[in-house]
């Protein structure tokens, strides 16, 4: 795997599995994500020699901050995410927000040691991060956040929607599994969110980056009615 992978001006994608199964993101001096607390290692070593000024989640799921707590005493920065996921960020109780069957997958999850850590700063749609602009995604978590750069079309849109490569047993673009998105619904909205904005570079937390705007948009258009998931 490649440290650092330069995707478009001032964006590095930085894989964290093999076949960009699971992704961190440096946009600027922003990383975005940290992958699972044995990804820490990973991440310092793409970091070095670099400045790191704050570390966004684009949402509170243990295979995304898993590292950040060591990530952000390691580098010594502040760590951001979306208003809705703050409490489960600083908690990492992420079987909280789930009821039924489904609670009991996160439960699991929260056996893994993932911890929370203190969010310095909330955000919310509009808002600029090193030349991105903040858009609201819903629907997988309640805080899931996407980041946008009108000026050349990039997306980095965390776990919205999956991009499965060969010889995956379901390749292409998927939208999140149900057992770990609270809801399905609201994300297919999302997805439509960010197709509506007819992006170039489409970057996943799950799945190699797509440079193939007009494939997403039809992929997306494809979905049928957001009444129903």
């Amino acid at each position: 795997m490649d440290a650092l992978v330069a995707l478009a001006p001032d964006v590095w994608q930085l894989p964290l599995q093999p076949r960009s199964g699971l992704n961190a993101y440096l946009v600027g001096d922003v990383l975005i994500d940290a992958g699972w607390p044995w990804s820490l290692g990973r991440l310092l070593a793409a970091l070095e020699g670099r400045r790191v000024s704050a570390h966004l989640l684009t949402h509170a799921h243990p295979d995304h901050q898993g590292a950040s707590a060591a990530l952000c005493a390691a580098r010594q920065v502040p760590l951001w995410c979306g208003a809705a996921d703050r409490d489960v960020a600083e908690t990492a109780a992420f079987a909280s927000p789930w009821r039924g069957p489904r609670r009991r997958l996160f439960q699991l999850a929260e056996r893994i040691g993932v911890p929370g850590h203190r969010v310095d700063r909330t955000l919310r749609e509009g808002d600029a991060v090193a030349g991105f602009e903040v858009i609201a995604t819903p629907g997988h978590t309640p805080g899931h956040l996407s980041l946008w750069r009108p000026a050349d079309g990039v997306v980095i849109l965390g776990d919205v929607v999956a991009h499965h490569p060969p010889p995956s047993l379901s390749p292409g673009l998927r939208e999140p599994a149900p057992r770990v998105t609270l809801d399905p619904l609201q994300n297919r909205r999302s997805i439509r969110k960010i197709a509506a904005l007819h992006p170039s570079l489409v970057c996943f937390g799950h799945g190699p980056p797509l440079a193939n705007g007009e494939r997403f948009l039809r992929w997306a258009e494809g979905l049928g009615s957001t009444e129903r998931a």
